[in-house]
């Protein structure tokens, strides 16, 4: 009943510009809300709640509680599924660097939320829209709002596009000892040597970008890049486990 009223409320006073807007995010995103009202509320910033009292909004503040225990949910069932020599506690800290603030942001960022958030004057005036803490608290209760009112399915659908690429392609690696966790795989399986070499070095001094291979003996397991040795030593790493959980599968 509450969401029906909101929802009610919001459509009659929302500006016509404003719901456009809205209608916009959706084509972008690729989602359709059911009740529209969820996703008006999951961008209303508390400070827009207090110059409108009379419309009745409702902040995103109860929306985020719940997209915050969901987003873990998300992340938590990707990582168990693809990080299978991952113990408890590296799981645990690779999904603290994924449901982080700085990472939320992002996230927030690279979707342009910051556009959408319904602020009151004074928070538009002193930068609200840029506020890293806002953008986080946004994406979560978008997390919470799609759940509500399409289920656990459609999340995760929303997150294999935004997050979940994101993490395949290395960009958490920095919190993961990659190179401790190849020497134990291959402890396990193998007699051979692990060794890194550099095989090129490009770009100025102060922006270098190194690549490295990581070799069992003589053969080469895996590849990486980084600004740093230690950087590109450990996405080498990666690259090698999952060529060695890929290979595993196969035979």
């Amino acid at each position: 009943m509450t969401n029906k009223h909101e929802g009610m409320n919001y459509k009659v006073t929302l500006p016509k510009s404003v719901r456009d807007d809205f209608d916009q995010l959706q084509q972008k995103l690729f989602v359709q809300f059911k009740d529209i009202s969820l996703l008006y509320n999951a961008f209303t910033h508390s400070s827009y709640v207090n110059e409108h009292r009379r419309k009745k909004y409702t902040d995103n503040e109860r929306l985020e509680f719940l997209g915050d225990a969901v987003l873990e949910l998300g992340v938590s069932q990707y990582l168990y599924t693809t990080e299978p020599r991952m113990s408890e506690g590296e799981l645990t800290k690779l999904r603290a660097s994924i449901v982080c603030e700085p990472a939320l942001v992002s996230f927030a960022n690279e979707l342009d939320f910051g556009r959408y958030v319904l602020l009151g004057k004074g928070e538009e005036q002193t930068g609200g829209r840029t506020r890293p803490a806002l953008l986080a608290d946004v994406f979560e209760a978008f997390i919470g709002a799609l759940y509500t009112d399409q289920g656990m399915a459609a999340v995760t659908t929303f997150l294999e596009k935004v997050v979940f690429p994101k993490i395949t392609v290395g960009a958490f690696s920095h919190v993961m000892d990659y190179k401790s966790r190849l020497q134990e795989i291959i402890q396990q399986t193998n007699s051979g040597q692990l060794h890194y070499e550099i095989i090129e070095e490009k770009g100025p001094a102060h922006a270098k970008e190194f690549i490295i291979v990581v070799l069992l003996d003589d053969e080469t397991l895996g590849t990486g890049k980084g600004r740093s040795k230690k950087d590109a030593e450990q996405e080498a790493a990666r690259h090698a486990i999952a060529a060695l959980e890929h290979k595993q599968v196969e035979e």
